[in-house]
């Protein structure tokens, strides 16, 4: 666009300035025929009869053709011709339009532009007798001028249109070769923010080459301060993944260590409060709540425990499980802990095989449904399905109908120690746990979580790669 606006500049210049310079010839050749058509000056070169009088200087030497001239008498008479452009030269004369016309010129002996109707554009002059009154009018035609000029728009327009044409060609190669270094950058950066940097280890991070670092370039300045930044990054990763796996080791260390004491004061409180010698109310209470206590702290070091374990990596025992039968268990066991809820029951006729623990599988479901239970009112259906995915997966989802989960706390609920009762009241027995052991055993398996929730209607979905895959489904039975 800024190459446009320069080259309509020039255009619109040199334009105007040839136009200025043909209307300066221009107008010299009028005021040299009117000086050679004064007033009183008679040129006799033999006119033929019948053409109009006081007006043989049009065909005086140096006269363009097309030339006009109108000469009003002493006497008001007034006399007017063109001369045409054949051989000889002959005086066409002017209508009565087309002198008036003429004759409005101002006879102030300047050339005036007028357009005389039925010839076209005129550059005219006027030159009087202040004694006798004669006039005479004398013009040429501006055609020549506006066709030169026309033919220089014509010109300027092309070659304006094919230096646009070439200089943005130019500029589309040049661009592209000047861009492709800082091309090069922004692939180094796309793969690096393509790369696993939330969790665990990271790896190397690509850096900008030592071609693209030039300082004295500013796509090198670009490149030099990303390869800056990602030292940096790369300097915090490396130290926050040393920090956390301080933090697994000492929670699994911790949690391990506290495993023996707790188990002998639930040893102990239990062996008290079942000894031969009668306790008092008050001691046998004190004892029932170290051991509910002693009881609720197993649970909660276990799930620490297993969660560092998950976190450190350490490989699951995989062998060949069949879901329903866990599934049918596990509800079994929810339907008699939780009798107040409506459990219901869906699972396929077919067998659906994973490889997966089945141990930790068992933990995921016993979350998923006691989570249900905990967190919904007596009355509340659980509906627990699974099913065959197309694409080699298996779905486990598990719904109620209950009052579903605060928009606050949904996007974090598999988060640890998050929980949906921000009293952090002990009777339902949460730990903060459960939801964050069913994400990381569901990803151990490489399979994801999902939960869904709405007053009226919570889903959790996970699943799981399926062993085996059938390309048939059989009909599901309600259990």
């Amino acid at each position: 666009m800024l190459l446009a606006v320069v080259l309509t500049v020039i255009a619109v210049v040199s334009t105007l300035t040839i136009r200025a310079f043909l209307m300066s010839q221009l107008d010299q050749r009028v005021i040299d025929a009117g000086a050679r058509a004064g007033p009183g000056v008679v040129v006799h070169l033999g006119a033929p009869p019948g053409e109009p009088p006081g007006l043989d200087f049009l065909r005086g030497p140096g006269v363009e053709p097309d030339a006009v001239g109108v000469r009003r008498f002493p006497d008001g008479t007034v006399s007017g011709a063109v001369l045409d452009g054949g051989t000889p030269p002959r005086l066409r004369e002017l209508t009565r339009e087309q002198t008036e016309a003429v004759l409005g010129i101002p006879a102030d002996a300047e050339p005036h532009t007028l357009s005389v109707p039925g010839l076209g554009d005129y550059r005219l002059i006027t030159v009087g007798h202040p004694d006798s009154g004669e006039l005479v009018v004398t013009g040429v035609p501006m055609a020549s001028v506006q066709e030169a000029i026309q033919q220089v728009l014509t010109v300027e327009v092309v070659v304006s249109a094919a230096g646009l044409v070439a200089a943005g060609l130019a500029l589309v190669v040049v661009v592209k070769l000047a861009l492709r270094p800082l091309r090069r950058v922004a692939g180094t950066a796309i793969r690096v923010s393509g790369q696993n940097l939330h969790e665990g280890e990271v790896e190397w991070l690509e850096r900008v080459p030592a071609a693209d670092t030039d300082p004295r370039t500013e796509v090198g300045q670009v490149g030099a301060s990303l390869n800056r930044l990602l030292d940096h990054v790369t300097a915090a990763l490396t130290a926050r993944h040393a920090t956390e796996t301080r933090v697994r080791q000492f929670v699994a260390d911790a949690s391990h260590e506290l495993r023996t004491p707790l188990a002998s004061i639930r040893g102990y409180a239990e062996l008290t409060r079942r000894g031969r010698a009668e306790l008092p109310p008050d001691a046998a209470h004190a004892m029932r709540r170290v051991e509910a206590e002693a009881t609720r702290m197993t649970s909660l070091v276990e799930d620490l425990l297993l969660l560092a374990r998950l976190d450190a990596g350490r490989p699951l025992e995989r062998t060949r499980v069949d879901l329903s039968p866990l599934v049918i268990d596990a509800v079994s066991d929810a339907r008699a802990a939780g009798p107040g809820h409506h459990w219901r029951l869906t699972v396929p006729d077919e067998p659906l095989h994973v490889s997966a623990d089945p141990a930790r599988l068992q933990q995921v479901l016993v979350n998923l449904l006691a989570n249900a239970r905990t967190h919904t009112p007596p009355g509340t259906v659980v509906t627990t399905s699974l099913a065959r995915l197309d694409g080699d997966a298996v779905e486990l989802r598990v719904t109620d109908n209950g009052p579903g989960i605060a928009p606050e706390v949904l996007p974090n609920v598999f988060e640890r120690f998050v929980r949906g009762d921000t009293s952090r009241s002990r009777s339902a027995g949460s730990t903060g746990l459960g939801l964050a052991i069913v994400a990381a055993v569901v990803a151990a398996h490489a399979g994801t979580v999902g939960v869904a929730s709405a007053p009226g209607r919570t889903s959790f979905t996970v699943r799981l790669p399926a062993v085996n895959s059938q390309a048939g489904h059989s009909g599901s039975t309600p259990a």
